[in-house]
């Protein structure tokens, strides 16, 4: 099966490369919007705009089903489009109930795209999962635009996320794709006091779950 994998930059192709690793034997086919990156300072009708035909593309080149690998897409436009589409669209969200799950010190970090942070759906999984929690949300609204542009500024990184870590912080959420690409970087500014959770594996799990319901 040819399995599509969509993101408004690099971030997503972490996701493919480790769809890739997982199951060799699909065809992956990787495409992303590099014209528009970064989404997550956009309105959300600016990025359907941008979402739709690159979609549509995926589906006409076969694709089967498609993972959405950016969290601003699919933290705010996931129900519209999949009323648009019949494939199946996976979506990629942060891991707060993970997160819940895991902290020792009712204090985790999310790293999210503003339009992320101000969507409903990441609103309603801190209300179910999280609401006893604190829940830190570092300003990351340049961290794609650096990935993007290979322009890494780790001091900079380091600074906000210290600043949750001393407040007690012992998981990171990353909630961008686009992270993944400095995920060692933010496990290495965390050391032993937090744990970093993404989720790429468990998006491969769905996707292998909806696999097996496509035949």
């Amino acid at each position: 099966m040819k399995i599509g994998v969509f993101d408004s930059g690099v971030g997503g192709l972490s996701v493919a490369q480790a769809i890739e690793k997982t199951m060799p034997e699909q065809i992956v086919v990787f495409k992303n919007d590099s014209e528009h990156v970064p989404y997550g300072t956009r309105s959300p009708e600016e990025v359907l705009s941008f979402v739709v035909p690159v979609l549509q593309a995926l589906v006409e080149e076969g694709c089967t089903v498609i993972v959405i690998a950016c969290n601003t897409v699919s933290t705010t436009l996931i129900h519209t489009l999949r009323n648009q589409f019949t494939v199946p669209l996976i979506a990629m969200e942060p891991m707060i109930k993970p997160a819940a799950e895991l902290t020792k010190n009712g204090v985790i970090t999310v790293c999210a795209t503003p339009a992320t942070l101000a969507s409903e759906r990441y609103a309603w999984l801190k209300q179910n999962y999280a609401a006893e929690l604190a829940v830190l949300e570092p300003d990351c609204s340049d961290w794609s635009y650096m990935i993007e542009h290979d322009a890494i500024d780790e001091a900079k990184i380091r600074d906000r996320l210290e600043a949750t870590l001393e407040q007690g912080a012992d998981v990171i959420v990353l909630g961008c794709t686009h992270y993944h690409w400095i995920e060692d970087d933010i496990r290495r500014i965390a050391g032993e006091r937090a744990t970093v959770l993404q989720p790429e594996q468990a998006v491969i799990k769905q996707l292998q779950r909806v696999l097996g319901r496509l035949g």
